[in-house]
């Protein structure tokens, strides 16, 4: 069995590194989004013309980005999604919400200082975690079912 992995989320840190090296050996696929801020957010301008209107300029790569993660989302057999300690991720709960809507496994990773505002993501997720090497232990746990 091979594990496809969408590994969602915030981008600020080097988590989706950790998992993918402590993943190494497993029959695991990750993808994920683009992870450089500034390509994300200017990918649509970049492509189909400038706009004067932030409004649109950050409407055309939010498009554009949805395309990558509406097929990250749908391929996956399970979907990772983190949120950070530094920024509010609206953009990780609406792909929690995707994933759970879709029938997805959902793993949610975040610290207890989210807890009480991410009550409704978690109780949405088969899994919540706190760091990459929990997910890492949990996809060896269901590709090997051992500990």
């Amino acid at each position: 069995m091979v594990l496809k992995v969408y590994l969602s989320g915030e981008i600020h840190t080097d988590w989706r590194h950790d998992v993918i090296k402590g993943a190494k050996g497993l029959a695991v696929e990750f993808s994920f989004p683009v992870t450089d801020h500034a390509t994300s957010d200017d990918c649509g301008v970049a492509i189909m013309g400038a706009e004067t209107d932030k409004f649109w300029h950050d409407n055309k790569s939010a498009r554009l980005n949805a395309i990558r993660t509406r097929k990250g989302l749908s391929d996956a057999d399970i979907v990772v999604v983190r949120f950070g300690e530094k920024y509010r991720q609206w953009n990780a709960a609406f792909d929690a919400g995707m994933a759970a809507a879709l029938g997805k496994s959902l793993i949610v990773m975040h610290g207890d200082e989210h807890q009480h505002a991410l009550k409704e993501v978690d109780a949405a997720a088969l899994a919540v975690c706190e760091n990459p090497g929990q997910v890492v232990r949990m996809l060896r746990y269901v590709l090997e079912g051992r500990l």
